[in-house]
């Protein structure tokens, strides 16, 4: 809730702790009824804070939301802290129809379920329809993840089993229905549809209808059965996916206001454009040391779906459930996420990775510890690491900048070199000359030299020659260019030359 209305101006003062608190109803204070009661109260008609705090003590309220002008503050989270009330303070300019309505809906449509989003009562549903039904009962969205499912374990089997396991369908069971058509035939029909057994796949038989609104596929009732469901049971699972359809518009029009709250937030954090600290409160987080993360995910066939999907699964579940807060800014997904430690970042990458299909590649990179104003230098870093993991193996782990910040820098001298911002000629340059038009080795002779600070029999081991040949080559060397190898400065610039052109 604090996400959400913090795009809309409204504060938390006071008792931060209670961030955490979970909502479950909404009271409107009403002169005829004294026995209001909720754990959000909305202070329609109130005088002051204090009013409005008293008001909410009466309801049992752990939540207080007032409109009242800035000076209030300070009134504010005295009274909220003295009272163990979290006081919302919106602008007097605010409309109450626009904060009623969004308290509404984040508090009784969009409370988080285990599968991450959605009324909790979609649960309660699966239930209801596995008792009508007479079979365990599985809910899922059109990318076939799970979200929710039955207690009833009738005719349930190992597919079943594993699909809740792990959240989403196998990727083996997913080929199997598509290869016998079951997802063509739901994107064209409303009827129930009955799939075979398949005991190799761990199948008993499954009922399974489509989740629509209007035209657009939401997802699908899975039922386990033997047999086709006929009669009032077929009946009640066609019913059931309507009902569904009623719960799952309700519930992503609440995540998508948040999503776009967040995303919204993220960027200006991102790009320097807010004041820091004060987008940090708004996002939820805590005023502490933070790493940008830089993520891209696509298949060999698409390069743009898989990163929306991406992005999906980053802000699953509600804002405070989750560690960090992301957005998408061109072909990257960002996410900012508090801690210091690279491990814990690269755990949040693996995690990602393992709720995409197996078929993607992700590839990442870890921005620099930050405190909220430096975020946007740890977004930099962040994209520069994403340059050096696309240009490592897929399999490595993403790299983190302040443990890979001598490759960043090489790569930002390379792309200066590329650029024509580094001096065309020099010792360097006319080795390079001589040793393409003579067929010598000057250059990686004098790089070994460099590398090995000037030891003679390092640099012949690394060269596979002997130690006379590397003293004869710069001697030869110096007759061709002015090398001046006692100047620590000029050693020097020829190391950053040499790296700079290496690729």
């Amino acid at each position: 809730m604090v996400n959400v209305l913090g795009g809309y101006g409204v504060r938390l003062c006071g008792r931060p702790e209670t961030r955490s608190a979970q909502l479950r109803s909404v009271a409107i204070p009403d002169a005829t009824d004294s026995r209001v009661t909720g754990d959000v109260l909305v202070a329609v008609g109130a005088a002051s804070v204090t009013e409005a705090v008293r008001w909410a003590v009466a309801a049992q309220a752990k939540v207080v939301l007032v409109r009242a002008g800035a000076e209030s503050e300070h009134e504010a989270a005295a009274t909220g802290d003295d009272q163990g009330v979290a006081v919302l303070r919106a602008d007097p300019a605010v409309p109450w129809s626009h904060l009623v309505g969004l308290v509404y809906g984040l508090v009784l449509e969009g409370r988080e379920t285990e599968s991450g989003r959605g009324p909790t009562d979609l649960f309660a549903l699966a239930d209801s329809l596995a008792d009508v039904v007479g079979g365990a009962v599985t809910i899922e969205d059109r990318l076939s993840r799970v979200l929710a499912y039955s207690r009833s374990q009738q005719a349930g089997d190992p597919a079943r089993l594993e699909t809740i396991l792990v959240r989403q369908v196998p990727d083996r069971l997913r080929a199997l229905f598509r290869s016998r058509g079951v997802f063509a035939r739901l994107s064209s029909t409303d009827e129930p549809i009955f799939v075979e057994p398949d005991p190799d796949h761990g199948l008993t038989g499954r009922m399974v209808v489509a989740v629509r609104a209007g035209r657009e596929l939401l997802g699908s009732v899975w039922v386990t059965c033997a047999d086709p469901l006929t009669g009032a049971a077929h009946t009640a699972l066609a019913n059931g996916a309507r009902t569904v359809a009623l719960h799952l518009l309700r519930s992503r029009a609440s995540a998508d206001l948040e999503r776009k709250v967040e995303s919204d937030l993220v960027i200006r954090l991102l790009e320097g454009t807010a004041d820091a600290e004060t987008v940090v409160s708004q996002l939820g987080l805590a005023p502490r040391e933070m790493r940008v993360i830089a993520v891209r995910a696509h298949t060999a066939e698409d390069r743009h779906a898989m990163l929306l999907l991406a992005f999906d699964r980053a802000t699953a579940g509600f804002g405070w459930s989750r560690p960090g807060r992301s957005a998408l800014l061109g072909d990257t997904l960002h996410t900012i996420l508090p801690g210091t430690r690279a491990s814990a970042a690269r755990e949040w990458v693996g995690a990602l990775r393992a709720a995409l299909p197996s078929r993607v590649r992700i590839t990442a990179g870890i921005g620099g510890v930050a405190q909220a104003a430096e975020l946007p230098a740890s977004r930099q870093e962040a994209e520069e690491c994403l340059a050096l993991h696309e240009r490592g193996a897929p399999q490595a782990e993403p790299p983190a900048y302040d443990e890979s910040w001598d490759d960043i820098l090489l790569q930002r001298l390379r792309a200066a070199a590329r650029a024509g911002r580094t001096p065309a000629r020099g010792p360097v340059s006319v080795l390079r000359r001589h040793d393409a038009l003579h067929d010598t080795h000057y250059v990686p002779t004098l790089r070994a030299w460099l590398e090995a600070q000037g030891d003679l029999a390092v640099a012949a081991e690394r060269l596979g020659v002997h130690a006379n040949t590397v003293r004869n080559r710069l001697r030869r060397m110096s007759e061709v260019t002015l090398l001046n190898l006692d100047d620590p400065r000029k050693r020097l610039a020829m190391v950053i030359t040499l790296a700079a052109e290496d690729e």
